[in-house]
């Protein structure tokens, strides 16, 4: 049975590319609770969940172990998502999944610690090879921009937690910057999973908007 969870158990090859059946459950269980939370679907944080630890097994076999941990906090976040969209939010207890934006002011302050936090990141990722230099050897490829999407990524999973519509925004901007990247890193498989997560990040904006407004319109 564990060899079926092995990175090296093949499913098929994709123009050449071998794809695992870890891989690819990871992929699809990914890109379904994508398109699930585009719906508000409360369903969306334990297929998520289901995603996180198969990629986390994944990245742990290709020992991209810094991948792996980020896992963990994408856990804790779904975990506290799905809880946090099956709180009752009425006073007659009646679970409601109303979306919305965040005030200005948080709006504001959640980039701002977004980008200064991404730039920290970004000059020591930059350093890396320097200041351990045993396990990276090599000088990291595009340093602040890795960090950026890195970074807003958090973000938008904490505030996607929370039914700020401007979580979509962050994940637009974090598609755009991983098309170029990883198509420039040849990696382009991913290049081409990030275009469709990017459409359905497009989509998910407009169809939370959509609700917003039909909530506002209905309550006047």
């Amino acid at each position: 049975m564990l060899e079926f969870w092995s990175v090296n158990n093949i499913a098929f090859q994709v123009v050449g590319y071998p794809m695992s059946y870890l891989e690819l459950l990871g992929t699809i269980f990914y890109l379904w609770s994508v398109w699930l939370i585009s719906k508000r679907k409360i369903l969306t944080w334990p297929v998520g969940i289901v995603s996180v630890l198969l990629y986390m097994v994944l990245f742990y076999q290709i020992r991209l172990y810094s991948d792996a941990i980020e896992q963990i906090y994408y856990l804790g976040v779904s975990i506290y998502g799905w809880w946090r969209w099956s709180t009752p939010e009425s006073a007659s207890g009646k679970k409601i999944l109303n979306v919305r934006y965040s005030s200005p002011r948080t709006i504001v302050l959640a980039a701002s610690i977004t980008i200064a936090i991404s730039f920290v990141m970004g000059a020591f990722m930059s350093q890396i090879h320097t200041i351990l230099p045993t396990l990276f050897p090599d000088k990291a490829s595009f340093p602040y921009l890795d960090a950026l999407t890195t970074i807003m990524s958090f973000t938008a999973m904490w505030l996607m937690a929370q039914k700020r519509i401007e979580s979509w925004y962050y994940w637009i901007v974090v598609d755009i910057i991983g098309i170029w990247l990883y198509y420039v890193k040849e990696v382009k498989f991913i290049a081409l999973l990030y275009v469709i997560l990017l459409l359905i990040a497009i989509n998910g904006s407009i169809s939370w908007l959509k609700t917003t407004s039909a909530f506002v319109g209905g309550s006047r």
